[in-house]
C-alpha cells in the first residue's frame, strides 16, 4: 500500500463532505475555508497559504502560496474551475519539488461528482 494512503484518504473524504454541502459553482476561496473545518473536525494539521519562498541560484525571486500542506505530508491545492488542465497539475508538482513533499491533491470542487475531479500526484 501507498506509504500516505490513509492521509490522502481521508483529505478526500473532507472534500467530498465539502461538496456535498456545498455542491459546485462557489469561488475557491470557500471551498479551501470549508475543507480547513473538515480537517480540524479529524483532526488534521495542516497549514494554509504559508509562503514558500522560491530561490534562483541562491537568489530569492518570488514567494508561493500552496492552499495547503496536510500534516506535513501532502500538498492539496484547490480548485474550482471548468476542468483541470496541465498547468494545474504543474502548479502542485512546482509546489511539491519547492516543499520537498512527495504527493499531492488537485482538487476541483466545480464538478458534479466530486470523485472524478481529484487528481493524486507523487513524485
Amino acid at each position: 500500500m501507498y506509504e500516505h494512503d490513509p492521509l490522502t484518504h481521508s483529505i478526500i473524504g473532507c472534500a467530498i463532505e465539502v461538496h456535498r454541502h456545498l455542491g459546485p459553482g462557489l469561488h475557491e476561496s470557500t471551498y479551501e475555508e470549508a475543507l480547513c473545518i473538515e480537517l480540524k473536525a479529524i483532526p488534521l494539521d495542516y497549514t494554509r497559504q504559508i509562503g514558500v519562498p522560491v530561490l534562483y541560484k541562491g537568489q530569492l525571486i518570488g514567494e508561493h502560496r500552496p492552499d495547503l500542506v496536510v500534516a506535513e505530508k501532502v500538498v492539496v491545492e484547490v480548485k474550482s474551475v471548468e476542468s483541470l488542465n496541465d498547468v494545474h497539475q504543474a502548479q502542485v508538482l512546482a509546489y511539491m519539488r519547492i516543499l520537498r513533499i512527495p504527493v499531492g491533491l488537485l482538487i476541483n470542487f466545480n464538478s458534479a461528482v466530486l470523485r472524478t475531479s481529484v487528481r493524486r500526484l507523487s513524485i
